[in-house]
């Protein structure tokens, strides 16, 4: 019952390691050396090979090592092979942290701030009390939650929208399609974290921006797919969006001609809101692993018609 790893060779290190250290029965290959192919049952990867079952005619789980599973053409992996995601908590402390930063350079002006000094230019200006500043997340799962109670102690106004109805304390929650024009119109710093799904793709668009108030600031930490470029180019250049922090974006990495990396009002990471770490990854894999073995229902396995 072998385990083949295929992803971040540097990373890679560190799990087979982990195995070898504390679950030596599972025997690790690491891609393309997969040695027997009959003998793997287990893939952990960002992404999967092209003609799966042959390649891996045994195969009988997909870890994706990643919080969502979008970057996996679900279309093309066999319908009764589970795919499991990966519930880190060292991807939700990272998106937390790097929510708060977000949040907080977005509510303290500091995209502004960064170009007056690339001007050499001091100036203050006026700062609004958090309580004043209203937070809106796209997105109620785990992660949504955690970000939520992380900024919940800087006493802003905090909202959330999912397709689903959510109670959450301290939390005005907002529901599907109707509810969603009254969400954004009472959002200021926006953030994206919702799933990458055909009803998702493109959402945040040239629409929604027009439901925002004027001058509010976006923050996508979802995926590239969620955005589209030029609307938000516009909606920038017209003042309906005052600033944006992106970490994701439609084609990985940027090309150097593009728009975004000299955009004053924009600052731009490179995908890195939250990585998979072996640490606090392998515990959680290995239980997936060991649930199989014993015929128990695994952890954070999707949902085949939802795509997460």
């Amino acid at each position: 019952m072998a385990l083949l790893y295929k992803a971040d060779p540097v990373r890679g290190e560190r799990w087979r390691a982990l195995f070898a250290e504390q679950a030596p029965d599972i025997p690790w290959r690491a891609w393309p050396d997969i040695g027997d192919p009959r003998e793997i049952r287990y893939l952990a990867a960002w992404q999967a090979p092209d003609n799966l079952l042959e390649l891996l005619p045994n195969l009988q789980v997909l870890f994706a090592l990643s919080a969502g599973v979008d970057q996996l053409d679900l279309g093309r992996l066999p319908e009764a092979l589970p795919v499991v995601r990966l519930l880190d908590p060292g991807i939700t402390r990272g998106m937390c942290e790097y929510a708060s930063f977000a949040v907080l350079g977005l509510h303290r002006d500091m995209l502004r701030y960064r170009q007056q000094q690339a001007e050499r230019r001091w100036q203050a200006h006026p700062l609004l009390p958090a309580h004043q500043r209203r937070v809106g997340i796209m997105g109620l799962g785990l992660q949504a939650r955690q970000i939520l109670a992380t900024l919940q102690p800087y006493g802003f106004a905090l909202s959330g929208w999912a397709r689903s109805r959510h109670l959450i304390p301290d939390v005005d929650c907002f529901a599907g399609l109707e509810q969603l024009p009254a969400f954004l119109g009472q959002c200021d710093i926006l953030l994206c974290v919702l799933p990458l799904t055909e009803q998702t793709q493109g959402i945040l668009d040239r629409e929604l921006f027009r439901h925002l108030p004027r001058g509010a600031a976006l923050v996508n930490m979802g995926r590239g797919g969620h955005l589209v470029e030029q609307d938000l180019l516009d909606a920038l250049a017209s003042g309906q969006l005052s600033a944006a922090v992106l970490d994701v974006l439609q084609q990985e990495p940027a090309a150097p001609d593009h728009p975004f990396w000299q955009h004053p009002q924009i600052m731009l990471t490179p995908h890195i809101a939250a990585m998979t770490q072996p640490e606090s990854a392998f515990a959680v894999l290995l239980d997936n692993i060991r649930r199989h073995q014993r015929g128990e229902p695994m952890l954070g396995q999707i949902d085949r018609q939802q795509g997460y």
